[in-house]
């Protein structure tokens, strides 16, 4: 995954609508609709923290992982203002080296998106099953194939915030289910404008293939929904979440 040096100075104001309190209580009642307490919580490549905060918040005994240092900077300042003591660890998904298990593992906002192919998602997927107790969850979500190639597609898109101006620009192969993002910043200063940029590439799969690893490293029952909701996936879901038990 990318450092996302520039990334994560606006991160916040270019997700704001990402809804983390929301986001919190339908993973939440997720592991409710499966009977499963959270117990020690994980949550995987957390950005700026926001989704931790909001489980910490309602009781939940989570930690952070991040392999950005800038994001993990964000992350602690944030929860230090909030009055939030969490522990953050830098660490790429894939190469995930726990102090021991776990019982859930969240993992939000196209995350396994931003991992570079087929094999460093296989290899997220192994290493989360190896810190995670039997029984326990790992719940993701993944932008699907037709928001790649319908929806972001070739497309540019403009966020016109107070603090910065930003051009998200795409490029996709039609069939390759790989985005490659570009995003300019503009931030004002007088009369003048700082330019700086972020390139980064996200990878989508058929949702048959992701099923068909996660078997692969031990996980058994595997729920699928459309995201935010306990309904199927539709034909134009942009973004599904996958809840898979460890076996055992």
């Amino acid at each position: 995954m990318a450092g996302y040096s520039v990334f994560s100075q606006y991160y916040d104001v270019l997700m704001s609508g990402a809804e983390y309190s929301e986001r919190a209580e339908y993973l939440l009642e997720l592991l409710k609709k499966f009977g499963h307490q959270p117990g020690l919580t994980l949550d995987l490549a957390c950005g700026t923290g926001s989704l931790t905060l909001e489980l910490f918040r309602r009781g939940i005994d989570v930690y952070g992982v991040d392999a950005s240092v800038e994001m993990l900077s964000q992350a602690r300042e944030k929860c230090a203002d909030a009055g939030a003591d969490i522990l953050f660890l830098r660490q790429k998904m894939q190469e995930l080296d726990l102090y021991g298990t776990v019982n859930t593992v969240f993992c939000t906002l196209d995350s396994i998106n931003h991992l570079q192919g087929r094999d460093e998602v296989r290899q997220t997927f192994q290493r989360v099953s190896l810190f995670l107790e039997p029984g326990g969850y790992f719940v993701f979500d993944v932008n699907t194939v037709y928001k790649h190639e319908k929806v972001l597609g070739n497309n540019i898109f403009v966020y016109d915030t107070e603090p910065v101006y930003c051009v998200w620009k795409n490029r996709c192969a039609a069939g390759s289910g790989r985005v490659d993002i570009s995003l300019d910043f503009f931030e004002r200063d007088g009369r003048v404008y700082h330019r700086s940029s972020e390139h980064f590439s996200e990878f989508a799969y058929p949702v048959e293939q992701v099923e068909e690893w996660l078997r692969e490293c031990g996980f058994g029952e595997i729920h699928i929904y459309h995201e935010l909701t306990m309904d199927p996936p539709k034909a134009d879901s942009q973004r599904l979440v996958v809840a898979a038990r460890k076996c055992g």
